[in-house]
């Protein structure tokens, strides 16, 4: 074992710049796997604290106690408590004071006019309570509103909006409101809470405008009397509660605010980044596999020697294991130290992209470090140990071989076990598709799509090489020539190089088909479903926003350019004891404007207590039946099921009237208004008249039905943007392998090269052979790559079609996909620049004379 150390180490020293790209490539993935993980427990731990500070001085919090939960919400919808409770409570012994907790949503306009925030996190409005303690936020400039009119807004939405102390702008509510800027606030010791805006109004006006009647808040806050308890003071609430109202601690509360922003933010961001960590590591396999494939075939002669002179199989193996433990510990460890690096970065970065990232130090556990660690000593080692076996079994006569031919190019049993998993892919995939929906089926074969591709390489990228590089022997000559056949050389060599760009290639393939495919998708669900000509809308995705006004249709139906203008406003309900989502509406004019497929029944008659629903309906209910419908309030009624009809991608699953859900309601509003022309009204004109109507309500937005696709699909060319930049490191770890693969091909041609040199090859036409050499190797991978890719971005989009009530729609962009093949092109040219420079600067009777 010493012997072994001892050789690995003298190896190491003598041929360091041999793991220069696996260093690299170790270290990069490390890095951003350790960055996620710290980042993640840094952001979790911040906002535990800056929750705990906010509501430091509320020891119980009082509430509804039932809460209704549609399908993709991670928070209920609760019904009101009366404020009248606020009497009751302070009578209770070891309450100090309580205050009711008035809460909407609110959107302020900025003083250029344009919304502020609503693109996610919620835009709140609420009373501001006047006991420091009960607040969450704290007064920082100015003073408490006083009188109508009067607003505290938070210190990030100011500047966000920049709005100063005196400022006059609106609030939606959804209704505008005239509000003067009169105090600046700080939520746990931060400008605000994310990107999270707050509007704090006098109480009457927060009841006036939030709420569906006076006497009525979304909670009751409570602190306790000197020496009580958290717990001693939910104790003592309880008994004075009426039925469905309930107490929990100030904690608890504090605890449930957390684990919603984990559930909605940082679960779903940290797992991206996560997933993209593995990606980059996959990719880096493939890379730090080249390197020791390529270091031991170099060392064949060096190995049987060792073998000649006495040492055993083992000896030789755990030398090269011995070689990848010191590459893999110590390019880990500096990895840890990378992603330490890269999560101080974010955090002084999120605040210049509008996210203000938690104060505080960053929070490095134990966990953050050792599973980075693991994991990059794991893929280096088991990367490593196939070369390392058969370094092992190099035979001690191979000392006096020429070195060995590649001849897995034409492997037969190679191609035959590479076509018959792309078989039984394809049939694990197309039966998880098509024949029985199912998604780990799907996925499946996705993966053994993968291997298939992976173990298909040597064979396929012989055909390959000479397929793309034919043109190159016309258009550069003996050069190209030279490059074709040195690429076609080891087909085991360049297929493992070209892998680890490929991989990378089909993963922002994957994303770029399945982002057309989803905007295809939007773009199939307006025309096929919205027969108006413009609708108006506030553009917003997630929680924020606050929705149209419902008085906006009726005023746009006054025009004498509308033919019929529908708004569509949210509520929820039980529907037969299962949240559900209600479309309120009024039904005649919703069929109208919609395309709702074939109806069955009428929407004419729904009246208070009819509901029509759609075919594709959890409950299965037919024309005629019964639902029961329990709403926020806890008044449960049973409607009749007087239409079911074809379509409901923009209409819904469940439609019922205003009059049904005025009794019920809490903050109204709209999330949509469809608008219908008047025959012979242009679509300039009729747009122009709405839009001067629409100005008294806040001025959202109007669009055609053009426009409103492509804003409704606004929030994926962000996660587009996003995808890319995360994957922008798998794609830089695997030009290091190409880099890395040319430069020791370079080392085991120095001969050959100098010989070239000696017979006339000018440096220019050597530069020019690595280069076209490296973009050949680059091709193959990005054209496997765009082919995976673009499978697997049809299987992602058929399965969540399967897997889904609506209709998803394939598209190619074949724009896009254009860019990401040139990309990878001239990734592989720039991958080529170093080796090339290397390769030229031989000195030509040193390299005719080395071994």
């Amino acid at each position: 074992m010493n012997a072994s150390v001892r050789l690995s180490a003298s190896s190491l020293r003598a041929h360091k710049r041999r793991f220069a790209g696996t260093f690299l490539a170790v270290f990069l993935g490390v890095a951003f796997l350790a960055g996620t993980l710290v980042m993640g427990d840094t952001l979790r731990a911040s906002f535990d604290t800056m929750f705990g500070n906010a509501t430091s001085g509320t020891d119980a919090v009082v509430r509804s106690a039932d809460a209704i939960t549609t399908p993709g919400e991670s928070e209920g919808v609760r019904e009101p408590v009366v404020t009248d409770l606020v009497g009751t409570i302070e009578k209770v012994p070891g309450v100090a004071a309580a205050a009711p907790n008035i809460q909407g949503a609110g959107q302020l306009i900025g003083r250029n006019g344009d919304p502020i925030g609503g693109q996610g996190p919620p835009t709140l409005a609420g009373n501001w309570i006047a006991d420091p303690e009960l607040n969450a936020y704290r007064l920082a400039e100015g003073h408490a509103p006083r009188g109508p009119g009067e607003v505290v807004i938070d210190r990030g939405t100011a500047e966000r909006g920049d709005l100063k102390i005196g400022d006059t702008t609106t609030l939606r509510t959804p209704d505008p409101v005239k509000v003067t800027v009169v105090g600046l606030a700080t939520f746990g010791g931060e400008d605000g809470m994310a990107q999270v805006t707050f509007t704090g109004m006098t109480r009457a006006d927060a009841e006036k405008y939030l709420t569906a009647a006076p006497g009525e808040a979304a909670t009751i806050q409570v602190r306790a009397g000197p020496g009580v308890s958290q717990q001693e003071l939910v104790d003592a609430l309880t008994p004075v509660l009426p039925k469905g109202v309930e107490a929990i601690t100030g904690q608890e509360s504090a605890e449930e605010n957390t684990d919603m922003i984990s559930s909605q933010f940082l679960s779903v961001f940290t797992t991206l980044l996560l997933v993209f960590s593995g990606v980059a590591l996959l990719v880096a396999t493939f890379s730090i596999h080249n390197t020791f494939a390529i270091v031991v075939a170099q060392r064949t002669r060096e190995n049987a020697l060792l073998r000649a002179l006495g040492a055993a199989r083992r000896q030789v193996t755990v030398s090269t294991l011995v070689e990848a433990s010191a590459v893999a510990v110590t390019a880990s460890a500096a990895g840890l130290a990378g992603g330490i690096g890269i999560a101080a970065g974010l955090q002084a970065l999120f605040p210049a992209i509008g996210f203000p990232f938690p104060e505080g130090d960053l929070v490095i556990s134990a966990l953050s470090m050792a599973l980075p660690l693991a994991v990059g000593v794991v893929v280096c080692l088991g990367s490593a140990l196939l070369p390392a076996v058969r370094a092992g079994r190099t035979a001690p006569l191979a000392a006096l071989r020429e070195t060995a031919v590649d001849t897995s190019g034409a492997s037969r049993t190679r191609a035959v076990t590479g076509l018959a998993l792309i078989a039984l892919a394809l049939g694990v995939t197309l039966t998880g598709v098509l024949a029985s929906p199912s998604i780990w089926l799907a996925a499946t074969g996705a993966v053994l799509a993968l291997i298939a591709f992976v173990v298909l390489g040597p064979v396929a990228s012989t055909t390959a090489v000479r397929v793309l590089g034919g043109p190159l022997d016309r258009l550069r000559g003996v050069t190209g020539g030279l490059a074709r056949r040195n690429a076609l050389r080891s087909p085991k060599r360049t297929a493992a190089t070209a892998s680890a760009l490929m991989i990378g290639v089909a993963v922002v393939s994957l994303f770029t088909v399945f982002g057309a495919s989803l905007k295809a998708t939007m773009d199939q669900t307006v025309a096929r479903s919205f027969a108006g000509d413009v609708a108006i809308s506030t553009p917003s995705f997630g929680a924020g926003g606050s929705g149209l006004s419902p008085r906006l249709a009726d005023a746009v139906q006054r025009l004498p350019e509308v033919d019929t203008a529908v708004g569509l406003g949210r509520g929820v309900a039980e529907v037969d004891g299962k949240g559900r989502a209600l479309t309120v509406t009024d039904p005649v004019a919703l069929e109208r404007t919609f395309d709702l497929g074939e109806i069955r029944g009428s929407m004419n008659g729904l009246g208070t207590d009819g509901i029509a629903i759609t075919e594709n309906d959890k409950q299965h209910l037919k024309t005629g039946e019964k639902a029961r419908l329990t709403f926020t309030d806890g008044r449960t009624q049973t409607f009749t099921v007087r239409a079911v009809y074809g379509q409901s991608e923009l209409a819904g699953d469940y439609v019922i009237t205003r009059d049904a859900w005025a009794p019920h309601r809490t903050q109204d509003a709209d999330t949509l208004v469809a608008v219908s022309f008047k025959d012979g009204v242009g679509t300039d004109d009729g747009k122009a008249a709405v839009e001067k109507a629409a100005a008294q309500y806040g001025n959202p937005e109007v669009q055609t039905r053009d426009e409103y696709a492509q804003s409704a699909a606004g929030g994926i060319d962000m996660m587009l943007t996003l995808v890319y930049a995360l994957l922008a490191l798998a794609v830089l770890i695997a030009l290091l392998g190409i880099a890395n693969t040319l430069t020791l091909a370079i080392h085991e041609r120095t001969r050959e090269l100098g010989l070239l040199r000696a017979v006339g090859q000018t440096r220019s036409q050597l530069r020019a052979m690595v280069r076209w050499e490296s973009i050949l190797v680059a091709a193959f991978g990005t054209v496997g790559g765009l082919a995976l890719g673009a499978f697997l971005g049809w299987v992602l989009v058929e399965a969540s079609d399967g897997a889904s009530d609506s209709a998803f729609a394939f598209a190619m962009p074949p724009l896009q996909l254009t860019v990401v093949a040139l990309v990878g092109l001239t990734a592989g040219a720039l991958a080529g620049l170093r080796p090339a420079r290397r390769a030229a600067r031989l000195d030509v009777l040193r390299a005719i004379a080395t071994e």
